[in-house]
């Protein structure tokens, strides 16, 4: 970060968004299901097949993840979809990725 630049500080309800947000992020299953509907809108049934995990375990996730605005969820028939709605998240992920490869 440039020391130029002055960041205002956070208040306490936005410190305890961002630290809910980051809390969210902190569970390797939800980056999995991240990583399995980053590019397109998937079906629960998928997204199970994409993780290796059980359908009750990654229903749970979705409903955390769509619930704080991470995903979203669109039905259609007896299917339904989710997809990525916060595209900073994935950008977030890469950001942290690259420092990691360094």
């Amino acid at each position: 970060m440039s020391k130029n630049v002055s960041t205002p500080l956070l208040s306490e309800d936005e410190l305890g968004h961002l630290a809910g947000r980051f809390k969210l992020l902190g569970e390797p299953m939800r980056l999995r299901i991240l990583q399995a509907v980053c590019h397109e809108p998937r079906t629960v049934s998928q997204i199970v097949a994409a993780t290796g995990s059980t359908q009750a375990n990654v229903s749970k996730h979705l409903a955390l993840m769509a619930a704080s605005g991470i995903l979203t969820r669109d039905k259609e028939g007896q299917c339904v979809y989710y997809g990525m709605k916060d595209k900073l998240v994935m950008k977030l992920c890469e950001l942290v990725r690259a420092q990691l490869a360094d």
